[in-house]
């Protein structure tokens, strides 16, 4: 089911709208938030259904996770927001590169959709790998920590093993690491069946091959909660607050330092993981396809 560019544009302005009063409803965003995802949804479904698919299966998948156990988390996580509300910079930290890839992929094919074939361009290959990457590492990241949280299980500082609070920042769960690879193959299958009814590839070869994007994106979902968790072990501060009894990630007079340096907080720790991630699937998905 091909469309031209101009059908794809009015589908995303109006879908890009009803999200937009889903957020404002449940109040999973805030009024800049909104007003980002609305221009991100719609970049995303005007170049092609399967690159929109993927920002709107993150949203929803994250949002419903995020009040999966929200007691527990009120009581662990000192940032903690009803709902999870996120504004503007939580959205392009989240969307922001994969926004521009599809742009860029786009201008290049004339806004058609394209399989992953790097025989037919190996840019475009790695930019429609760039965009999975992108989505599989931020999906990877949201459902570890959503998940990860919830376990019984005591986390341990991914630099050096030793059990850690729940909530510092570094510290991993095989309950989350599984969650990350459940994550990217999420978006590895919403990528490939949106792309079934919507792109037609040059030969049943290349057809078939997409298959394989399913376990890049598996792979890209671990890879992706690995390195955020290597910057939030090392450049993202974590410490104990006596008086709040909650692990903070600001320093202080009450805090006790646990691991990691004051450089970036969560959200310049997301951009870079997804920077990486991005960048690595492109290169995979050029090698593989």
């Amino acid at each position: 089911m091909e469309t031209s560019p101009q059908v794809r544009l009015i589908l995303s302005v109006f879908i890009s709208s009803l999200l937009a009063v889903r957020s404002y409803k449940r109040k999973s965003l805030d009024i800049s938030g909104i007003v980002a995802g609305f221009l991100v949804s719609t970049i995303h479904f005007a170049a092609g259904f399967r690159y929109g698919a993927l920002p709107l299966v993150f949203f929803l998948s994250s949002s419903k996770l995020t009040r999966v156990g929200e007691d527990k988390k009120r009581r662990i996580d000192v940032e903690f927001k009803e709902g999870g509300q996120r504004n503007w910079i939580q959205v392009l930290c989240n969307s922001g590169i994969a926004s521009v890839l599809v742009v860029i992929a786009s201008t290049l094919t004339g806004w058609q959709d394209k399989c992953l074939d790097s025989k037919q361009s190996v840019i475009v290959t790695a930019l429609i790998g760039g965009i999975i990457g992108h989505y599989a590492c931020c999906n990877g990241d949201t459902w570890s920590s959503e998940l990860g949280v919830l376990s019984d299980a005591q986390p341990r500082l991914i630099t050096t093993l030793k059990p850690v609070k729940k909530g510092t920042n570094g510290g991993v769960t095989k309950a989350g690491l599984l969650a990350a690879v459940a994550a990217g193959a999420t978006m590895g299958v919403t990528f490939l069946v949106f792309g079934m009814f919507t792109v037609r590839c040059a030969t049943s070869d290349v057809a078939l091959k997409q298959l394989l994007v399913i376990p890049v994106s598996a792979l890209a979902g671990l890879c992706g909660s690995l390195i955020d968790s290597v910057l939030g072990a090392t450049i993202q501060f974590s410490g104990f607050c006596s008086v709040r009894n909650k692990v903070v990630g600001k320093p202080g007079p009450t805090v006790k330092k646990i691991s990691g340096v004051d450089i970036l907080d969560n959200n310049g720790v997301n951009f870079v993981s997804v920077l990486l991630t991005s960048f690595l699937t492109s290169i995979a998905s050029v090698c593989i396809f």
